[in-house]
C-alpha cells in the first residue's frame, strides 16, 4: 500500500535560497526539453491538407525521448549555461542530479499524453512552457528512511542532499511499518512543504468486492446548482454547498483594486500579490477540505456502488456563441448571465469532487460508475412520465398519491435506476419523446417510500 503524507518545510535563509536557484534550474531545464521535442514535433510532420515548397533531403530527426535528453545532462554539467534570453548564468553541477532526472521525466509524460494518450486513451493539450509561477515542485527519487534522522515530539529533522538538515512540522506521525520511497519539495503562496511518499508491502491494497450492484447497495448522486444545494442523492437528501469562491469575492476584489494602483515592480504591489496568493490558496484549500469531508459522509453511508453524472464541465462552461446582425453589430448573446453561471461552475469543482469521491470510495471497497445524464432529469422516477420539461420547474406535486416531489432528487434517483439498468429508453419521433419500458412494483413502492421519507410527509 502507497500513502504520501504532507508536511510543512521550515528552511533557513540559506537553503530558501538554494531551493529558488534550483527551481530557477529545473525550470529552464524542462522548458529546454520541452522546445527541442516541439522542434521534432514540427520538422517531422506535415499537414494533411498541405504539401511543403521544400523539403529536405536530409534523413528525419530521431524522436527526443527519456533517455536521449537525460544523457545531455553529463555534457551540460561541464560548463555554465547561458540563458539566451537573459544572458543568465545557470550551473547545472549545484543541482541533485535524481532532481534533473526526474524532469526529464516529467517532459516525458507530458509530451506522450499529448501525443499518444493515457491508458484510458484520454489525449490531453499540449505542453506549456513553465513560468515561475507554474514550476513549484522538485522530486527527490532516490529517497529512503534514512533520510529523516531526529524525531521529537512534533517536529522531525529530514536531510536533503547538497541542502543538509531541515526542520518538518510533524502534525501527524509517520504510521509504523511504512518506509520512505520518494520525497518531494514544493513552494507554496504561504512556505514550502514536503510530500513524503510511503509504501508498506504487508499492507494489501483493498480491491472492491465483486458484488452486483441492486437497490439496496448504490446511491444515485445529481449535481445541483440551484441555491445552495450542492447534491442530491437518491436517499432523498440534500448536501448543501460551500462556496469558497464567491464568499471571498469581496476581500480578493479589494486587493486587487488595491494592487492597480501600485506602481508596477514596487515593494508594495508584491506585498498584495503575495496576500492575493495566499487568499486564493486558502480558497482552494477549504475548496478541497469541503470535498474530501463530502466524499467520506457518502462512503460512510456503506453503499457499495456510487452513480453520478457524467457532466461536460468544459462545455458547461464554455461562452456563448457571439451574435451579430446584418451590418455586423454585436447582439446581446446572454453572456453577462452565463459568466456567473461558469463562476458557479468551477466554484463548485464537481470534476475535483468526483475525482476525490473515487478516492475515497475506492479505499472502502466501493465503485463510483459515471452516467450519461440524458433525460435523467425530465422523467418522474416511479411513472416513467415526463413532467420536469422546463428547468425552471424545481418541484412538482402529485394528486394522485399526495405528494410532493423534488426535482433534484428526482434526478438522482433516475441516476440509480440508469446505473441499474432499469431506466426507460427515450425515442425521439418527430420532435416528440417517448418512453419505452415499464416499471415494477416493488421498485415503485421503494421510490415512493424514499420520496415520502425527503419530504417528512406521512405515507398513505
Amino acid at each position: 500500500m502507497k500513502a504520501t503524507y504532507q508536511y510543512q518545510l521550515y528552511p533557513d535563509t540559506n537553503q530558501k535560497l538554494t531551493l529558488n536557484h534550483w527551481l530557477r534550474i529545473c525550470r529552464y531545464w524542462y522548458n529546454r526539453q520541452l522546445g527541442d521535442r516541439f522542434d521534432w514535433w514540427e520538422m517531422n510532420r506535415t499537414a494533411i491538407n498541405a504539401c511543403p515548397l521544400i523539403a529536405s533531403i536530409s534523413a528525419p530527426r530521431q524522436k527526443p525521448n527519456y533517455y536521449s535528453q537525460k544523457q545531455q545532462l553529463p555534457v551540460i554539467k561541464k560548463d555554465l549555461v547561458k540563458v539566451f534570453y537573459s544572458g543568465e548564468l545557470l550551473d547545472f553541477k549545484q543541482v541533485d542530479s535524481t532532481i534533473l532526472q526526474d524532469v526529464s521525466k516529467r517532459v516525458d509524460k507530458a509530451f506522450e499524453r499529448f501525443m499518444v494518450g493515457d491508458s484510458k486513451g484520454g489525449r490531453s493539450g499540449k505542453p506549456r512552457f513553465k513560468t515561475e509561477a507554474d514550476y513549484r515542485t522538485m522530486t527527490f527519487s532516490t529517497a529512503n528512511s534514512d533520510w529523516i534522522k531526529l524525531v521529537r515530539k512534533n517536529w522531525f529533522y529530514i536531510r536533503l542532499p547538497k541542502l543538509g538538515i531541515m526542520k518538518v512540522r510533524m502534525h501527524r506521525p509517520i504510521p509504523d511499518g511504512f518506509i520512505v520511497k520518494q520525497i518531494s519539495v514544493t513552494r507554496k503562496a504561504d512556505g514550502w512543504f514536503v510530500q513524503i511518499m510511503l509504501e508498506d508491502s504487508s499492507v494489501p491494497q483493498l480491491i472492491p468486492d465483486k458484488v452486483t450492484p441492486n437497490w439496496d447497495n448504490s446511491i444515485g448522486l445529481d449535481a445541483v446548482l440551484h441555491e445552495d444545494v450542492y447534491l442530491a442523492t437518491s436517499l432523498g437528501e440534500k448536501l448543501p454547498s460551500l462556496k469558497p469562491l464567491r464568499k471571498n469575492q469581496a476581500k480578493l476584489d479589494r486587493i486587487s483594486k488595491k494592487q492597480n494602483k501600485r506602481k508596477c515592480g514596487s515593494k508594495s504591489r508584491r506585498k498584495l500579490t503575495k496576500k492575493e496568493a495566499r487568499k486564493h490558496q486558502k480558497i482552494a484549500r477549504s475548496r478541497q477540505d469541503f470535498h474530501y469531508k463530502t466524499a467520506h459522509n457518502l462512503v460512510r453511508s456503506g453503499a457499495k456502488f456510487f452513480f453520478h453524472e457524467d457532466l461536460d464541465l468544459k462545455g458547461l462552461t464554455k461562452r456563448n456563441k457571439v451574435k451579430q446582425d446584418d451590418e455586423g453589430n454585436y447582439l446581446p448573446n446572454g453572456q453577462s448571465a452565463k459568466s456567473g453561471l461558469n463562476k458557479s461552475w468551477l466554484d463548485a469543482a464537481f470534476g475535483q469532487f468526483f475525482k476525490t469521491l473515487e478516492y475515497i470510495a475506492e479505499k472502502a471497497g466501493s465503485v463510483v460508475v459515471p452516467q450519461k445524464p440524458a433525460y435523467t432529469s425530465m422523467v418522474l422516477c416511479y411513472r416513467n412520465e415526463i413532467i420536469f420539461t422546463d428547468c425552471g420547474t424545481r418541484n412538482y406535486w402529485d394528486e394522485q398519491h399526495s405528494l410532493i416531489v423534488d426535482r433534484d432528487v428526482n434526478a438522482a434517483i433516475n441516476l440509480k435506476r440508469l446505473g441499474l439498468g432499469i431506466f426507460p429508453s427515450i425515442k425521439r419521433r418527430s420532435g416528440n419523446l417517448s418512453l419505452v419500458g415499464t416499471i415494477d412494483d416493488s421498485t415503485t413502492k421503494e421510490i415512493l417510500y424514499t420520496l415520502y421519507r425527503a419530504t417528512k410527509m406521512p405515507t398513505p
